[in-house]
């Protein structure tokens, strides 16, 4: 199993914004998992491992874009109807499988190949066919409604780059082709536990001040849609030495180890020293809201992330942060997520210099979309991403947000859907 180095997740220093805690991962992180070849059936959400290339030009021929008439251009009467002898017929699948002359046409159908000699396809609809002939209306140009061996992709050409994730279309396009499989990386083997003497299995009963344990159910699904084999630790209490022996079991044959909860440094909170009893710990001294207690290090040369035990900023910083890292280890080029510029439908008052993300969802007011914030707004509420559509971001540099103002929207959909 390969390794990062041992000061990979070493950012130190004071606190990080956000970008350039994105800007550290892409610069340090890199893939820990081997090619494999996974048939095209078995690929989807997979990390393509190398560049595929076309073996060939797709379409692999000239072809018609409709159902019409071929012929030469260059036989048309400038600027007066033509009338052409239609001598042969060609279809998908069917070639006419000789030259046409010149002077004719043939009678061709969509993806019919485009018989040598012609170079032009009038709709059938323009057409007048009488006694074996076709009569074609002046004006068209040369070289319509056909298409181009190639037009698609060209021979040699990258089709789909290495590091893609690949989606339905994507394995469309390798068909078409010609693979039946293809070059992809290995899934991250994942490890995930959570943590605290107050978090109990759901479906069993509920003892008195105790909870359910919500953040392995949603990191496992998280993790689930990223292509991760995940497994499942359970739940481990707030004692160093159970948890170091749970976390130096988990990093044996694993590539990944991600934790929620005991993450701060209070005095129930053991997750620090039992990962430098087996490894080193680099807290992420954030400059976010929700989530700042995040923490990255290493078990054995095993990756781990420590999330926060709140299920929102667990959440959240699973998408912000741990999605580019778990997606960079996996092989994937780990790609920004897009943001919606929208106007902001509440007033909000935040510390300048750290970025805050809030829950809300978008109605539609005239032209514009309109953000309108979720009406609680703590860590632990989190029912509050369920009636949500997503994420406003209120940047560095804005203390105090008016409605009315342009902000940024990161929908669910783009991280989590």
């Amino acid at each position: 199993m390969a390794q990062l180095s041992d000061d990979c997740f070493a950012f130190g220093g004071a606190l990080l914004s956000v970008d350039a805690a994105l800007g550290r991962i892409e610069e340090r992180v890199t893939a820990v998992v081997e090619t494999e070849t996974a048939p095209l059936r078995g690929a989807c959400g997979r990390i393509l491992a190398r560049d595929l290339r076309a073996s060939m030009n797709l379409p692999p021929h000239a072809n018609s874009a409709v159902d019409g008439y071929a012929f030469a251009h260059a036989g048309l009467v400038p600027g007066r109807e033509t009338v052409l002898p239609v001598l042969g017929r060609a279809a998908a699948g069917h070639p006419l499988g000789r030259p046409v002359e010149s002077g004719a046409a043939i009678r061709i159908f969509t993806g019919a190949p485009m018989p040598e000699g012609t170079d032009t396809v009038m709709m059938q609809e323009d057409c007048i066919v009488e006694d074996g002939r076709v009569r074609l209306k002046p004006g068209i140009k040369q070289g319509a409604n056909r298409r181009h061996a190639g037009e698609d992709v060209a021979e040699g050409a990258v089709a789909l780059a290495a590091g893609r994730r690949l989606a339905p279309a994507d394995l469309g396009l390798a068909a078409a082709l010609g693979y039946r499989e293809l070059p992809v990386f290995r899934r991250l083997r994942v490890a995930l536990l959570s943590t605290g003497d107050e978090v109990c299995e759901p479906g069993t009963a509920l003892p008195a001040g105790m909870i359910y344990d919500a953040n392995r159910f949603m990191l496992a699904a998280l993790l689930d849609k990223l292509g991760c084999a995940v497994s499942d630790f359970g739940i481990r209490p707030d004692r160093e030495a159970a948890l170091a022996d749970t976390l130096a079991t988990a990093s044996a044959g694993h590539d990944l180890i991600v934790t929620s909860g005991g993450v701060s440094t209070g005095e129930e909170d053991h997750v620090k020293p039992a990962i430098e009893r087996l490894g080193s710990l680099h807290f992420w001294r954030l400059a976010i809201k929700p989530g700042r207690p995040v923490a990255l290090g290493q078990v054995h040369g095993v990756p781990l992330i420590g999330l926060p035990g709140n299920p929102v900023a667990a959440l959240v910083t699973f998408v912000v942060l741990a999605r580019p890292v778990i997606l960079r280890l996996a092989g994937a080029v780990a790609s920004v997520p897009r943001l919606f510029p929208v106007r902001a439908g509440f007033a909000y008052r935040k510390k300048p210099g750290r970025r805050e993300y809030v829950r809300a969802s978008l109605q539609r007011e005239g032209k514009d979309l309109v953000a309108l914030k979720y009406p609680r707004d703590g860590a632990g509420i989190l029912s509050s991403i369920t009636r949500s559509e997503g994420l406003v971001v209120v940047d560095e540099e804005t203390s105090d947000l008016a409605p009315g103002m342009n902000v940024d929207f990161l929908p669910f959909s783009e991280v989590i859907g």
